[in-house]
């Protein structure tokens, strides 16, 4: 089951960062992941709120179908989703004060058989791209 946590140090302010990283129509800009919202992005972040987002990781296009399970406005978010080949995920976008700046952390987790017999080079894969997307995202709202 691999498990990734990164972080980067972003100079603005949370709330600029958080304006970026909770609307769905900018996810792409920063998101290395993130390919395409297939039923259209989210309109808001709410708990309950569902969607659907496809995403390439190692070449491989996949589908995610998330639901937000946690929300802390302009501070955290977080989603739980399902995958292809019985593949469970959580992704969470914490923020917090960091002088003048954000300390911006991304979690994830990714389980199933299919991940298990990869678990290295996913979680190689993963964070490489998470730090992608926060120097993506540092150069954005920065």
């Amino acid at each position: 089951m691999p498990e990734v946590s990164v972080s980067a140090s972003v100079p603005a302010p949370v709330d600029k960062v958080w304006a970026v990283i909770s609307d769905f129509d900018r996810f792409g800009e920063w998101n290395t992941i993130h390919t395409a919202f297939p039923g259209g992005a989210p309109k808001a972040l709410a708990v309950g709120d569902v969607f659907s987002e496809k995403m390439t990781l190692m070449g491989m296009p996949s589908e995610a179908a998330w639901t937000v399970t946690e929300l802390e406005p302009g501070r955290s978010w977080k989603l739980s989703g399902k995958g292809p080949m019985g593949i469970t995920l959580m992704q969470h976008y914490i923020l917090a004060e960091d002088g003048g700046g954000t300390l911006v952390t991304v979690e994830s987790e990714f389980k199933g058989a299919a991940v298990n017999m990869m678990a290295a080079r996913v979680k190689d894969a993963t964070t490489t791209a998470l730090n992608e997307s926060l120097r993506k995202l540092t150069a954005l709202v920065g």
